[in-house]
């Protein structure tokens, strides 16, 4: 029985993929002028900031995260909103009686913030950033102290995510795993790590969680 459900924010919750690729096109054309196309960008999606700069320059790092999240910053409102049927699903897995928690490897500061613009915060009870813990997914410990947060048992907590890190950070603090199919990065990419289940639309985790609900009946 699924009592727990923690999500990844960007690209699973709220849809910021166009925030994101042009904040770091703006970054990148800034440093690296005419060098980066759109679909060099999608690989960052999902990363660290420090992971994916540094990539590109060890040197320049600091100074392109500051550039990029000026320009996140900027023009976040104007970008940002809700997948189709979130609101939704998160209502009917309240009603099912699921303690839902967020897990994300921004700064608090932004994650509040789209949650907040996007009038998702109140539906959960924990929100753990990268301002909250040592290691980031795919490490299991934001996973882990989310659940820790809302008392959550490995058997009966899923991780639902877009990322290659969001699926491998659910399966390293052995709980289910379902990854989503509007991921930018492609399904192939996500089916390759097994997760639990693939999700079509956000509303298919109702069924998920009512299904196991009612296999332990």
């Amino acid at each position: 029985m699924i009592k727990t459900v923690l999500f990844d924010l960007d690209g699973t919750l709220i849809d910021t993929n166009h925030l994101i690729l042009t904040s770091f096109q703006y970054t990148l054309d800034k440093y690296f002028p005419g060098q980066y196309k759109r679909q060099d960008l999608i690989p960052f999606i999902g990363e660290s900031l420090e992971t994916s700069f540094h990539s590109v320059s060890p040197q320049l790092t600091q100074q392109m995260i500051e550039v990029y999240r000026d320009h996140n910053s900027r023009f976040h409102d104007q970008l940002v909103k809700a997948f189709p049927h979130v609101r939704k699903t998160l209502t009917a897995l309240k009603d099912e009686g699921c303690r839902l928690g967020v897990v994300s490897t921004k700064k608090r500061d932004m994650v509040e913030r789209g949650l907040n613009y996007t009038k998702l915060a109140p539906f959960f009870e924990t929100v753990v950033t990268s301002d909250d813990v040592t290691h980031l997914k795919p490490d299991p410990e934001p996973v882990e102290r989310a659940m820790d947060a809302l008392a959550a048992q490995t058997d009966s907590t899923i991780m639902v995510g877009d990322s290659p890190g969001d699926i491998l950070a659910g399966k390293n603090a052995q709980i289910k795993t379902a990854a989503v199919g509007w991921s930018l990065k492609g399904t192939t990419m996500l089916e390759n790590l097994k997760p639990d289940y693939l999700l079509h639309q956000m509303d298919d985790l109702i069924s998920i969680v009512v299904r196991a609900g009612a296999a332990v009946k």
